[in-house]
């Protein structure tokens, strides 16, 4: 006869011996990640208030293995609130900004090690009180130079009030102009101007429109036709009026007509298509596109050059410069618009505002000399003193957050 109960016992003691054996494996499998220390938090410097930066050490068990998956941010108000997450950042990550505070309001942060859904908190770290700061310190580089710059501006500005004379060197498209007015009088055919697709808001048209008073005036001396299309009424009613003075100071108003500027329409490529047709139809001697230009430039540039025409161009777009480069024969480029402008219009505000400028180009030039000098010196074992030099001469111009 059997016993079916005989067995038991030592079921029970097999199963108990078996779990104590697998417990301490079980135990190790579960072993603590330690947290991430030194958890500080300061105020994050030169803003309005509106950020806290953390930093912490990282966990001895950050090791890139995989073994933690990243930190987690807590934050609570002080006085001591509940700790809310307010964000994650992946292991081997030391810091955070925390962008969502309030000035005056004070906080405290802790980090926890993210570790297979486990977290594992360090300390509470010390209150910390966001604030605005007047005066960013590092940008005092800038505020000299911007000091320097002003102060060249205010001083050649006053210099050329006075009717003291700037040097301003010459531009070859300026040069050119004369040149070119000149070739349509022997030729017997009209000036074509076209200022350009923007309107009078614009700094480049004002000072496509201010070159028209040159050779505005150089075409009533000359007695030459002009046309002018425009695509703004506004830059219509400016150049009619800029003309009609060049007249009157040549003591030929009764020369001037309104039909020499025409409005077009305010469609880009409306009016390029009749500039096109004006151009194929009158064949002018010479061609001016001083102004802002975007997709049309090359389609006016080409059909110039198509007709013969001499070309002299002009904008600050840099896009459109190598259409115009390629295609005319004189170009004015980027700031050389504005430089002619000053230098026609002989307006003191304008030509002491371009001369300061050149002071600042001057300083920045001088500047990257220097650093250049330097660090050659420097890295062909010229001492610490160059390397100094150019340390400092390379954050002359760095802004530093």
């Amino acid at each position: 006869m059997t016993m079916r109960g005989a067995n038991r016992p030592f079921c029970r003691f097999g199963l108990s011996f078996f779990i104590i054996l697998l417990l301490p494996a079980y135990l190790c499998g579960q072993e603590s990640i330690a947290p991430p220390s030194k958890v500080v938090a300061y105020d994050f410097k030169y803003d309005r208030g509106e950020a806290v930066e953390l930093s912490w050490q990282l966990s001895p068990d950050d090791k890139g293995n995989g073994s933690i998956s990243g930190y987690e941010i807590y934050r609570a108000e002080d006085p001591l609130d509940s700790f809310i997450s307010i964000g994650f950042v992946s292991a081997g990550t030391s810091s955070y900004r925390d962008k969502s505070v309030y000035k005056g309001q004070s906080y405290r942060y802790q980090v926890a090690t993210s570790s297979d859904g486990h977290l594992y908190f360090s300390e509470i770290s010390a209150a910390v009180v966001p604030r605005m700061e007047l005066i960013n310190w590092n940008l005092l580089n800038l505020f000299i130079i911007g000091l320097f710059l002003c102060g060249s501006v205010i001083f050649f500005i006053s210099h050329a009030t006075r009717g003291k004379k700037l040097f301003i060197r010459k531009i070859a498209g300026l040069e050119a102009i004369d040149e070119a007015i000149g070739r349509a009088t022997e030729m017997g055919r009209p000036i074509l101007f076209v200022p350009g697709i923007n309107d009078m808001d614009d700094v480049q048209t004002i000072a496509g429109i201010t070159l028209l008073g040159r050779v505005a005036k150089v075409v009533a001396d000359y007695d030459i036709r002009i046309n002018m299309p425009v695509s703004r009424s506004l830059v219509m009613t400016t150049a009619r009026e800029t003309i009609r003075e060049a007249y009157m100071g040549a003591g030929r108003p009764d020369a001037y007509s309104d039909d020499m500027v025409n409005y077009i329409t305010d469609e880009q490529f409306g009016y390029v298509a009749a500039v096109d047709g004006i151009m194929v139809r009158q064949k002018p001697a010479t061609c001016f596109y001083l102004g802002a230009f975007f997709a049309e430039s090359l389609i006016l540039a080409e059909t110039g050059n198509s007709i013969g025409a001499i070309q002299i161009a002009g904008t600050a777009q840099p896009a459109q410069l190598p259409f115009f480069v390629a295609a005319c024969d004189y170009t004015l480029i980027g700031e050389e618009l504005f430089a002619a402008s000053a230098y026609l219009s002989n307006e003191p505000k304008q030509l002491g505002s371009l001369k300061g400028q050149d002071m600042g180009k001057l300083l920045a030039m001088i500047v990257i000399i220097l650093g250049v000098l330097a660090a050659t010196v420097s890295q062909m074992g010229g001492g610490q003193f160059f390397t100094d030099i150019h340390q400092f001469l390379s954050n002359i111009f760095t802004v530093q957050n």
